[in-house]
């Protein structure tokens, strides 16, 4: 399995052609915790009523709506162009490990890049938060057209795992807290993590930036770790603190937490209303991801 250079994730830029970080929710609603998070704010076409939440802008309150149900709902609009779009990138070393086509790393930095194609392309500013758990995320602030993504593409190239390791505690929850100042109302967030690292500190986060904001979870996974593996004997661990492992008797344990960790994030992408993106190792980004990046008829 190799690692994605720096002339491969420039080259996803033809692939980003014909795609858009736009789509509505006929798309969306194919996923998982999917739900069209709009700007909050003025924008340039209205496009639903929703329950009012504190800090909406009174001006967009529909008092029809509010007088017919009893409750405060507001108008939200669809976004302004060129808004800021943000991509914070979960790098971390536990991501070093694929047992199909490629590494969760090596999906996660070309989800990313292609992500951000597909936003300078669309007319957005693209900025980014790359965190891999050990010490403070690179930040880059948005800007427009190639000057935003080449930046953000060398960075991913060069804070790839090349090994094995254990995952940082907290970096996730580090990256969304940092990312919360940084944020203008009406941004995209795209949040590209495979969230073993999802923590109050996290959640908490998270839930903050998505009041304003609209924010979607990309979450890598890979196969082996559903499923569990196969019957036999196996070495697991790291370098230096492996083990042998049956993999008939730990599947069940092993599918158990797995069904936790999968409920957990589940439940946080309902209740924060966020569409809830799985991609895999099996599937090459460029057939997984552009299909739900084209915006429906």
């Amino acid at each position: 399995m190799t690692l994605p250079d720096l002339d491969e994730l420039v080259a996803l830029r033809g692939a980003a052609h014909g795609l858009n970080l736009r789509a509505r929710r006929p798309v969306l609603a194919n996923l998982q915790g999917a739900h069209r998070s709009a700007a909050r704010g003025r924008g340039l076409e209205f496009e639903e009523v929703r329950l009012y939440a504190p800090g909406d802008d009174v001006r967009n309150i529909d008092w029809r709506v509010t007088a017919r149900r009893g409750r405060p709902h507001t108008k939200l609009f669809r976004e302004e162009r060129e808004r800021p779009v943000w991509l914070v990138v979960d790098l971390h070393p536990g991501l070093y490990f694929g047992s199909r086509r490629q590494l969760k790393s090596a999906l996660l930095v070309r989800a990313a890049a292609l992500l951000g194609w597909v936003a300078a392309l669309g007319g957005d500013r693209l900025g980014a938060l790359i965190a891999t758990g050990d010490g403070e995320p690179r930040i880059f602030p948005p800007r427009g057209r190639e000057a935003g993504v080449l930046p953000v593409l060398q960075a991913l190239v060069e804070a790839q795992p090349r090994a094995p390791g254990v995952p940082g505690s907290g970096g996730l929850g580090a990256a969304l807290a940092r990312l919360r100042p940084l944020l203008q109302p009406g941004s995209l967030v795209l949040v590209l993590s495979d969230f073993s690292g999802q923590d109050s500190v996290a959640e908490s986060a998270l839930a903050g930036a998505s009041l304003h904001n609209d924010c979607r979870l990309l979450w890598i996974t890979d196969p082996l770790e559903t499923a569990g593996l196969p019957a036999g004997s196996y070495r697991v661990g790291l370098p230096g603190r492996l083990w042998w492992l049956d993999g008939e008797r730990s599947r069940k344990t092993w599918q158990q937490a797995w069904a936790a960790r999968e409920q957990r994030l589940g439940d946080l992408a309902g209740r924060l209303n966020l569409p809830l993106i799985r991609l895999a190792t099996a599937d090459a980004v460029g057939d997984s991801l552009p299909p739900l990046l084209r915006e429906s008829a």
